[in-house]
């Protein structure tokens, strides 16, 4: 007779709190430690390494406290990555789309209209109104960002305003946008998950993000009156004389981003839109650009074999034209797939690093922490502010970080008679729009990316996205229009 017990009768359930937080702890000190030391450009060079490390760690930590699971750890995994692989063709497609409409003529002719258009000062606060007028009727920030959110990287740069301050006004607008429209994804998820009505939990959300888009609105302004003279820089006409020289500007290039827009507009899936997106960016770089691909390539393409070889290549591989101008050399490179695959690098880990955390139990054993001993209202919120910012460094993903949020909190709320809108718009405030500002999770990887800014570039300038956690706290402290269920509840 076997009188030893049986592995899975010698489990503990869950790992203690300690060891939960020592992946956690392992990560962001390696990430702030190398970020003092080498400098922020370097984190997403590192950020991989130490996500997969922190992973291994998790797991490792699980076997050494006997709280190891299997079966959770890959429930855990398909958790995880059902969320974020489905984000990897869309990176692939985005890079695309980018160098399609570049060299087709569709952002150097938004560029060129741009400069001789747009007052340069008040151009963060149109570009922030724009974008987040764009997200709005499509419901999508990282389509907005991808597409007229490039074209004003380069409009504001050559104006002379700081990287930094644009890519802020791009991200505030059109994460506001994104927040409070009824087409977006993330919106749905969180009320959905907290079983609130869409149009109630928009209509509570804008108590929060109303004031945080004036803010920012008027702090954009400001800016603008201080930095910008109201002409615009005098080597403008140079960079406009290179571009008209190097591309073919029409307003007919215009059509491709008309079309994919009412593609996003009547909410056909976005692998569909952007893919369509780029096959028409090809056509018009042969229909609106004809000598560009010569241009590229150094040499004379003679057959429909090189123009499709050529074709591919700007695809695949970074490409760069002379214009003769500086400045403007910068801005009409591509990356190409090869630029996108560290940030598919990047999200993978992430998703592996998620995927540990949960299949460990090592994030239900943090939550409960956090829930335990709350009571107020003002305490409440502020956990359910901290737990977002939290899970999205954890997670590495906002549709993650939103559900989870929304089973920590829920019994919460409910025992103390809070609306469920109100946790709704606590996530909203606290997941969606900061997860722009975490340079591992996977919003903050795509638009760095596709902006060419770096997180910790952008993070100081996007006023909106910062405030909006605020503006719950404040909202929480004061007791503004929170309603309860229950007139007995201890506030």
């Amino acid at each position: 007779m076997n009188n030893q017990t049986p592995y899975n009768q010698t489990i503990r359930e869950l790992p203690s709190l300690t060891m939960s937080l020592l992946p956690v702890a392992f990560m962001l000190t390696s990430l702030i430690g190398i970020m003092l030391t080498v400098g922020s450009d370097a984190i997403s060079d590192f950020s991989p390494t130490i996500l997969l490390v922190s992973a291994m760690l998790a797991v490792l930590l699980s076997v050494i406290s006997n709280t190891y699971n299997q079966s959770r750890l890959l429930q855990g995994l398909r958790r995880s990555s059902s969320q974020i692989l489905p984000a990897v063709p869309l990176l692939i497609l985005i890079a695309m789309i980018s160098t399609t409409w570049l060299l087709s003529g569709v952002v150097p002719t938004l560029i060129d209209y741009g400069i001789r258009l747009l007052n340069p000062t008040y151009f963060l606060v149109i570009t922030c109104v724009v974008c987040a007028a764009v997200s709005v009727l499509t419901g999508s920030s990282w389509s907005t960002i991808a597409t007229i959110g490039v074209a004003f990287i380069g409009i504001g740069k050559i104006m002379g305003y700081n990287e930094g301050w644009i890519a802020g006004a791009i991200i505030s607008g059109a994460y506001f946008g994104d927040k409070v429209s009824p087409l977006s994804d993330t919106t749905v998820i969180a009320s959905s998950s907290c079983g609130v009505d869409l149009f109630d939990h928009i209509r509570f959300l804008m108590l929060t993000a109303v004031p945080a888009m004036a803010i920012a609105l008027i702090t954009f302004a400001v800016v603008g009156l201080q930095t910008i003279a109201p002409e615009v820089d005098p080597s403008s006409s140079e960079i406009l004389s290179a571009l008209n020289s190097t591309f073919n500007i029409t307003p007919m290039t215009l059509v491709i981003p008309l079309i994919v827009g009412i593609m996003i507009a009547m909410r056909i899936r976005t692998v569909y839109t952007l893919g369509v997106g780029t096959v028409l960016g090809i056509a018009g770089i042969f229909m609106f650009q004809p000598g560009i691909l010569e241009k590229i390539e150094g040499t004379g393409l003679h057959s429909l074999t090189d123009h499709l070889l050529a074709t591919l290549k700007i695809l695949w591989s970074e490409t760069a034209i002379s214009t003769g101008n500086a400045t403007l050399d910068s801005f009409v490179s591509t990356g190409g797939i090869t630029g996108m695959l560290p940030t598919v690098m990047l999200v993978i880990c992430a998703m592996l690093f998620g995927a540990a955390m949960i299949g460990t139990g090592m994030l239900s054993v943090i939550a409960k922490t956090f829930t335990r001993h709350l009571s107020k209202r003002s305490s409440i919120v502020g956990a359910t502010v901290s737990s977002g910012l939290f899970l999205n460094a954890c997670t590495a993903d906002q549709y993650l970080s939103i559900i989870i949020g929304g089973n920590m909190y829920r019994d919460v709320y409910s025992k103390y008679s809070f609306e469920p809108k109100l946790l709704s718009r606590t996530l909203e405030d606290s997941v969606s729009v900061t997860s722009v500002l975490i340079p591992w999770n996977s919003c903050g990887v795509t638009q760095s990316t596709v902006l060419g800014v770096s997180t910790l570039t952008y993070l100081p300038f996007c006023v909106f996205n910062i405030l909006s956690p605020v503006m719950s706290l404040i909202m929480a402290w004061t007791g503004y229009k929170i309603g309860v269920l229950k007139p007995q509840l201890q506030q």
